[in-house]
């Protein structure tokens, strides 16, 4: 989402009710943190994160994203709650080589896996990024099984939204995956110890912790 008028409807839509249930979501699996470094991957306008980081005021947390219109929203959002003291917000796309070896102790991510072209991104830059026992809290819609759920799901969650908001909704779910799809793309990333579960109507979850040893430090 580079374009402005984009990232600003998307920023500017109420997306409460799931960001609120990633953020109670992580703290449920992996309760306070006491501290560390958590990298957010595809931050967006950063209102996951800024819900995160009040939520979890011990840690410091980087998020990075592609779009520079997205994240001139984010750091506005982030000054605004007086969070500029442990969030910082950063422009990289994905792979990136510089996050690999950062020894992160959480990785998050919101609605991200279904934008990639190639999934297996997101899970390589994961086991790369963080420290062997590091938390991992990935949420992204999941794939309806034909056009009539997809039709639903857009009017319910979407009849008032401007259009531009719901012809992307409506193209990422035809574009998100099954949950079977994505315990394989783990299996192929080395990665079996995190979970998928199903979530409400709409989600999908992949949470764990690493057990692997791939940090250069």
């Amino acid at each position: 989402m580079d374009d402005d008028a984009q990232a600003l409807a998307y920023s500017e839509a109420d997306f409460s009710e799931p960001h609120d249930r990633f953020v109670a979501g992580f703290t449920s699996r992996f309760g306070q943190l006491t501290g560390g470094m958590v990298l957010d991957l595809g931050c967006g306008p950063a209102d996951v994160t800024v819900r995160f980081a009040l939520r979890q005021p011990a840690c410091e947390i980087v998020g990075v994203d592609g779009s520079e219109a997205m994240l001139r929203l984010g750091r506005t959002r982030v000054a605004q709650a007086g969070l500029t003291d442990r969030v910082r917000l950063e422009r990289r796309r994905l792979p990136d080589p510089d996050l690999a070896g950062a020894g992160v102790d959480v990785v998050i991510s919101n609605s991200l896996l279904h934008h990639l072209h190639d999934p297996s991104v997101l899970w390589e830059t994961v086991a790369t990024c963080a420290r062997p026992a590091a938390a991992v809290f990935v949420m992204d819609l999941r794939r309806p099984p034909d056009e009539t759920a997809v039709d639903r799901l857009v009017e319910l969650y979407a009849a008032g939204a401007p259009e531009v908001l719901r012809r992307d909704f409506r193209a990422s779910l035809c574009a998100a995956f099954e949950p079977v799809e994505v315990v394989a793309q783990l299996a192929r990333a080395g990665l079996p110890e995190l979970a998928v579960a199903a979530v409400g109507d709409r989600h999908l979850i992949v949470s764990g912790r690493l057990r692997r040893v791939g940090c250069a430090w």
